[in-house]
């Protein structure tokens, strides 16, 4: 069962949407990895506006997500790619349906 989660809102800088969503894509791999991870998604919410959802059974999932390859990688190019530096919200499920 998850019990907590992430949300990551990222704007994209004026001409990188499609750079985003290809950072967004090849990230999935890297997720596909983390065993604590349970759910992930990348959204496209707007034009420019993207989000990261993840979800986690514990606080150990969610830290080693939060220092694992993607986070690590999506600061990295935070500079190059968004308008604004992502902000990363810690969140509790309260419920949830997954397969």
């Amino acid at each position: 069962m998850v019990k907590l989660a992430l949300w990551v809102p990222l704007h994209a800088k004026p001409g990188k949407e499609k750079e985003v969503e290809a950072f967004l894509l090849g990230s999935l791999p890297l997720v596909q990895e983390e065993t604590g991870t349970t759910a992930w998604f990348a959204l496209r919410l707007g034009p420019s506006l993207y989000g990261i959802f993840d979800a986690f059974p514990d606080e150990a999932g969610r830290e080693a997500h939060l220092a694992g390859k993607v986070a690590a990688a999506l600061m990295a190019k935070a500079a190059d790619l968004f308008a604004k530096p992502p902000s990363i919200e810690k969140l509790e499920v309260l419920a949830a349906k997954l397969p």
